[in-house]
Parts: C-alpha cells; structure tokens; sequence
C-alpha cells in the first residue's frame, strides 16, 4: 500500500508523469480504461483459456480447436471493421459488446461434460461479434477520453490495463477449473465472466461523460 501511495504522489509531483492521475477524475476515461480492464478478464482471458480445456477434455488437436475459436476471431475482426456503420457512438458500440460478449457465454454452458456443436458454435458466434465491437470501441474511447496532448497516455493506460486484465483473467481460469475440475469450474467461470460483461455493458450506459 504504501508503495503504492508513493508511486502516486511522485506521478502528481512530476512535470511529464507516465500516468496522469487526474484522468482518473474523467468519466469517460474511466469507462475506457475499466472497459479495456474487463474485456481482458472476461474476454480474453476466457477466450485463451478455453481452447486448452476443450484440448484436454474433450480431445481436441490444437489445430482443430484453432479452427473451432476461428469462428470466434474471424467474426471479431469483420465485426470490428464494420462497426463504425452499425453503431456511430463509441460508447454504445462498447456497452453493445460487452452485452453480446456476455450473452455468448451462457450458450456454451456444460461443453465439458456434454458436447454440442451448437452450442458452441452459437456461444462463439454471438461472443465474436460482441468481441469485434468492444476492438471497435476502447481505443476510439481512450483517445476521445483524455485531452489531445495526451492521446499517447490514454492509449496506452487502456492497452496497460486489457493485458493486465488478460494476465488476472488467464490466472483466475485456471485457479477455477484447478479447483473444481473442468466441467465445472469451466462453467463457473463462463458464468461469472458473462455477469461480469453484463455488468460492465450496464456501468459504461450509466457513467455520464463530462463535457470537455
């Protein structure tokens, strides 16, 4: 804690400081970066993650698997270059996706002990396209959210914390299906990653953003 306190009071006392505290007293850049934070842990921790599980539970190669999530990727990258077209406001594209991302979830609930092709191919499907839309948005918002001499520290505060959120939500997955194995723990943490995004996609609508 106290490294933690001094590293903040030395980054207000600097003239150039890696991070502005003060941002953080921006609404819309909290939005940005606490976006970026939860699409990590819930996305694409989740996302990294679940290959390896299908590879050792349900005997999947690793090409095949690379295959499967292509489903996923694939509809996340056309999604993202479309996004622009389908909704104007980054901040709804945001909520939008994290919404979809959440709703995918559930759909590929019980993959462990019960394989469907259906089910996972709607639960990637639907998480693609809300994936594609969150890519769309986060780095329109970190850069809308600061002022224009620090477009390089919005950027790069919201690329900080999605791998940050990545790295906790790699750990977290495997901490979960370690523990309960992976029938289970693979539809626990599908379940508290899809009330994550759910609950995500509803703070970013609420939060109102400040007129610079």
């Amino acid at each position: 804690m106290d490294d933690g306190a001094g590293a903040v009071d030395l980054e207000n006392r600097r003239g150039e400081p890696l991070l502005d505290m003060h941002l953080f007293g921006r609404p819309l850049f909290l939005v940005a970066t606490g976006g970026a934070l939860i699409t990590g842990m819930a996305v694409i921790g989740l996302m990294s993650y679940l290959p390896t599980v299908l590879q050792l539970s349900r005997g999947l190669t690793p090409l095949g698997s690379a295959a499967l999530f292509s489903l996923w990727s694939g509809l996340s990258f056309v999604t993202a270059l479309l996004a622009r077209r389908m909704l104007p406001h980054a901040r709804a594209r945001l909520s939008l996706g994290l919404a979809l991302s959440g709703a995918g979830m559930p759909a590929m609930l019980g993959l462990v002990g019960g394989w469907s092709w259906w089910k996972i191919l709607l639960g990637l499907a639907v998480s693609g396209v809300g994936s594609g839309l969150i890519n769309a948005s986060l780095t329109h918002l970190a850069i809308e959210s600061v002022p224009h001499h620090r477009v390089s520290m919005g950027s790069g505060a919201n690329n900080t914390a999605r791998y940050v959120g990545s790295s906790l939500g790699v750990a977290a997955m495997a901490s979960i299906v370690g523990a309960y194995g992976p029938a289970e723990g693979i539809d626990i943490a599908l379940i508290a990653c899809s009330a994550l995004s759910l609950l995500a996609a509803a703070a970013v609508l609420l939060v109102r953003p400040r007129h610079r």
